[in-house]
């Protein structure tokens, strides 16, 4: 501050001057973030296609690594077919197997 000749004043008001700069700046990338995530879930949104399902529909049930049913590497993905008995909220499925238990 003595090297340049800078009075108290004229320091603090750089200073605040160059945080206020800072501030635009991260509320500019802010900003540029969230229309990137916009575009993104947009593009995803796109192929995203939701699957309706009715009573009496024939369907196939995922087997997850961590079920008893997956014993290894060439165990099938997938089981089935069973039909669909109820559609609840949010996609939740109530299956029958074709011998009529639920």
């Amino acid at each position: 501050m003595q090297e340049v000749e800078l009075n108290n004043a004229e320091w603090i008001r750089s200073r605040y001057e160059q945080l206020a700069l800072i501030d635009r700046k991260r509320m500019n990338a802010v900003c540029h973030s969230q229309l990137y995530q916009n575009r993104i879930s947009r593009a995803f949104n796109k192929r995203d296609k939701p699957k309706q399902f009715a009573p009496g529909q024939l369907v196939l049930k995922k087997v997850f690594p961590y079920q008893d049913e997956a014993k290894g590497k060439f165990s099938p993905n997938w089981q089935g077919p069973y039909m669909v008995h109820r559609v609840l909220t949010r996609g939740t499925l109530i299956l029958t197997k074709m011998d009529g238990e639920i």
